[in-house]
């Protein structure tokens, strides 16, 4: 199990880095922009981050059932 939890660690960290670039990006755009493209502009980061969050937890869970090369099975 200490083994899985290593692997864990990049993921997580990577999402985080991501997540966190997509949230000062909408917070940049609000700032400067006014109007309605300020959220129509900033939607394409909340997606992003909803996306980055949800292959996240999808790759956590391929490394906890064992699959950590995925790769292979293509």
């Amino acid at each position: 199990m200490k083994e899985h939890k290593k692997k864990l660690i990049v993921p997580v960290i990577v999402t985080a880095i991501m997540v966190l670039y997509y949230i000062a990006y909408f917070g940049f755009l609000i700032a400067l922009i006014d109007g309605i493209w300020k959220w129509l502009l900033g939607i394409i980061p909340l997606a992003l981050s909803a996306v980055m969050l949800k292959v996240c937890i999808e790759r956590i869970n391929e490394i906890k059932k064992g699959e950590e090369d995925d790769l292979s099975k293509y």
